[in-house]
């Protein structure tokens, strides 16, 4: 490694003991409170054997730009290879830590498409004439929803396909007649706004946004959650486990050394891959990993998964966002875990990235665009069946919302993204080759982060996650589990204690 190589590692290493050391002092000396815990040691941090970061191109910003969306990149390729040649990674980058909790079946036009209203200004949302053709060729316009649970929305591969409609964006309502309450669909037009949620709209403000990122493909929760843990689905389109052994990304993250941990309150998100689910794995309440005393002690695992309820629930218990699920409940989930993050000794580097695993069925505006194919798999069904299509295009539009220190303060990216962005942010960081085409060439989000500078190393105030008693207790009668109709097993039939 170049001698400068070095320096700069040492320099990051000094500018982290010099800003736990001040973060100490102002415990000490203003707060009331007592003293942070110890530092964290920095992962995989020893300035006594240099980091080999592996190849480097020789490509400028642009011009690596310019061949990830061209598809240059394959399977393998390291991180080096396939960002700008002065780009960070590894320890260069100031995060020790990566947390990501990925919630389900929301779009961004519906959960975030009051941005404007709340103060940001520069994000893309709906138009206020937006509306979608009912079965009668009438238009529904999109409207605010009267109370925070509604019947589940169609997101199976088929559907997703049907709403997204060669760009037209037209088929929301039409592939979701026939709901609880709403025979005509029209619930697929509904909106949250920063009133009804006002933690994820006070993170979305204060924090890193994206407006074009979306789900990996046009189908349904164990796909795409897949793509975030492996940067494919192997060709799945349906919510099937995996039984044999896959390459994936906590299979990279053990081969590397790097110690990985994930939280879930009752199934992992991780399940879909049943030969390593249960390793690492902990429930938030379990007694020997209990979740916030780990967050609290430092102990957290340089990569980080947390998962809300992503079992079958009634309407009001359930906090993972997937309908009928209370959206209010989400966002309690949201505030419970970020708040304790925020004041735990390793937040001084740490990136926390929420973002929802698909848009379950909820209108969007944004024609989702072409993707890189991530292997020469193409579409099968449960059983194996070929499908027409290919797994060239990304989905329908989700939040993510970048939480960190370094986060760029009240800021909106308008670059593309999927969730094989998270994936190659962890390979970045971690020197992590790519699993496939589709994380090869992704970007792994670094415009969303100021790494020079910690602007919000003190976390803004945020407000309570309220929940409407009346509301919760609407969405527990109307949404019970299980369901007197036979409802509620989501995404044609998700097995019960898994992500759906």
């Amino acid at each position: 490694m170049r001698t400068s190589s070095v320096l700069s590692l040492a320099l990051a290493a000094l500018s982290r003991a010099l800003m736990q050391a001040a973060l100490a002092a102002l415990a000490l000396n203003g707060c009331g409170g007592p003293p942070p815990p110890p530092p964290v040691a920095d992962a995989g941090m020893d300035l006594a054997a240099p980091v080999d970061l592996g190849p480097r191109s020789t490509l400028s910003d642009d011009e690596a730009q310019k061949a990830r969306t061209a598809c240059t990149f394959t399977a393998g390729a390291m991180p080096g290879e396939t960002l700008a040649k002065d780009a960070p990674i590894g320890p260069q980058l100031p995060i020790d830590t990566v947390v990501i909790i990925m919630m389900e079946n929301r779009s961004f036009d519906h959960l975030l498409g009051d941005l404007p209203a709340a103060g940001q200004k520069d994000v893309e949302v709906a138009p206020p004439a937006a509306s979608n053709p009912d079965a009668k060729g009438d238009p529904v316009a999109r409207f605010h929803l009267d109370h925070f649970c509604f019947d589940d929305t169609n997101h199976e591969w088929d559907g997703s396909h049907r709403q997204y409609d060669d760009g037209k964006m037209d088929g929301f309502v039409v592939t979701n007649q026939g709901g609880l309450g709403d025979p005509d669909g029209r619930r697929a037009m509904g909106y949250q706004t920063k009133d009804d949620l006002p933690f994820l709209y006070s993170l979305a403000t204060n924090f890193a946004i994206a407006d074009h990122y979306h789900c990996s493909l046009l189908g349904p929760t164990f796909p795409n959650r897949e793509y975030l843990y492996a940067a494919t689905s192997f060709g799945q389109t349906e919510n099937n486990v995996f039984t044999e052994t896959k390459p994936t990304l906590v299979r990279a993250l053990d081969a590397a050394g790097v110690d990985r941990h994930e939280y879930f309150e009752s199934a992992p998100g991780s399940g879909m891959f049943g030969d390593f689910h249960n390793n690492d794995v902990y429930k938030i309440d379990d007694p020997n990993n209990p979740l916030f005393a780990d967050i609290a002690e430092g102990a957290l695992a340089p990569v980080t998964f947390i998962d809300p309820n992503l079992s079958d629930e009634d309407g009001s218990a359930h906090d993972d966002d997937h309908p009928p699920a209370s959206a209010q409940a989400g966002d309690r989930f949201l505030q419970t875990i970020l708040a304790e993050l925020m004041k735990g000794p390793q937040w001084p580097h740490m990136a926390i990235f929420i973002t929802w695993d698909e848009h379950g069925g909820l209108y969007d505006h944004v024609p989702p665009p072409a993707a890189c194919p991530p292997d020469g798999l193409g579409p099968v069904d449960g059983k194996g069946n070929p499908l027409p299509g290919a797994f060239d295009r990304l989905g329908v539009r989700v939040p993510l919302i970048v939480v960190s220190p370094y986060a760029r303060p009240h800021f909106v990216s308008h670059a593309t993204y999927d969730h094989t962005s998270i994936t190659r942010f962890v390979e970045a960081r971690f020197l992590i080759p790519a699993l496939t085409k589709r994380d090869a060439n992704a970007s792994p989000l670094y415009e969303l982060f100021d790494f020079s500078t910690p602007a919000l190393l003190a976390p803004p105030a945020l407000p309570d996650a309220p929940l409407d008693p009346a509301q919760q207790a609407y969405c527990q009668a109307t949404f019970p589990f299980p369901r007197p109709d036979g409802g509620g097993a989501p995404d044609g039939g998700a097995p019960d204690g898994g992500a759906h």
